[in-house]
């Protein structure tokens, strides 16, 4: 089932998820929730998920708008996205990001949480578990990049030197329109790849960069070796980006069997927003120990 499963457009969804914002004393997230944060949820986990390079915490809203009815659910803006400070390093680590996630947490008096990642969310997410691994009930990946932290270095600087020049010369309505076909199946609806395109056409042309150096310094599959808590990774099987052959290596990493989307790309939580969000839902079952 796609977007159009949804009676009011994306736009028109995310009037009820406002941004908002909170300030620590080293910086300022901005994010987006849903749920009541009094009575019925407490007793699920909260769930925080985290966007991929090209996004926002917008690109949520359906998950927002599904998994708010049973839980507390939050999305960011990573640092250097929206309304969020950048992270101090030109050249930031995973672990910069995870300070940024856990600082926000604390601010958000989250002390545990079901944790997802998508894309380039998935290394935040993945640096913070082997960080702190006590507050993270389970670890949902989804179509996970792996970074290029193992690979040699002039591996790392050609991956990243050939993003930022192409954001240097197309700057971010540039990219969106380049590159956000690239992000859904051959099947997407149009909705879904408006979705797609006008979220990466938000990104803030230094945050991005500072996420392409983070990119080429990561190693996922390092980082889960670290983490011995529940993790699941999932994929679209029509996933050009990070494709499932590549998702394998993390799922092995992770040692747990690749759960395959079909007919889903990239932005699969986009376009196919009630399975993803199905998935999102069982796996938080499991965290929170309900057999479904």
């Amino acid at each position: 089932m796609t977007s159009s499963a949804f009676k009011l457009t994306h736009a028109d969804a995310l009037v009820r998820f406002p941004e908002q914002r909170v300030d620590t004393a080293q910086r300022t997230i901005g994010y987006r929730e849903a749920g009541d944060k009094g009575g019925k949820h407490l007793s699920a986990m909260p769930i925080v998920m985290l966007h991929g390079i090209g996004s926002g915490a917008a690109s949520w809203v359906r998950q927002l708008e599904t998994l708010g009815n049973a839980h507390q659910v939050f999305a960011w803006d990573a640092p250097g996205y929206g309304k969020s400070s950048h992270v101090e390093p030109a050249s930031p680590v995973a672990s910069d990001y995870a300070d940024a996630l856990s600082d926000w947490l604390d601010a958000l008096g989250i002390e545990r949480c079901v944790l997802v990642g998508h894309s380039l969310g998935s290394l935040i997410a993945g640096s913070f578990a082997a960080r702190e691994a006590a507050r993270v009930a389970g670890l949902l990946l989804l179509s996970p990049a792996a970074g290029y932290g193992a690979a040699p270095a002039h591996v790392r600087e050609e991956k990243r030197d050939a993003r930022l020049a192409m954001l240097a010369e197309l700057g971010p309505q540039g990219l969106a329109e380049k590159r956000s076909a690239n992000m859904v199946s051959a099947g997407a609806d149009d909705e879904a790849r408006e979705w797609v395109r006008w979220n990466m056409a938000r990104i803030n042309p230094a945050g991005y960069a500072q996420a392409t150096h983070l990119l080429a310094n990561a190693d996922l599959a390092s980082d889960l070796t670290h983490y011995n808590g529940r993790i699941a990774v999932a994929v679209g099987a029509e996933d050009t980006i990070t494709p499932p052959a590549a998702c394998e290596q993390i799922s092995k990493a992770a040692n747990v069997s690749l759960q395959v989307i079909p007919g889903a790309g990239h932005a699969g939580y986009i376009e196919a927003p009630v399975r993803y969000s199905a998935l999102i839902e069982a796996f938080s079952a499991q965290c929170n120990g309900v057999t479904q």
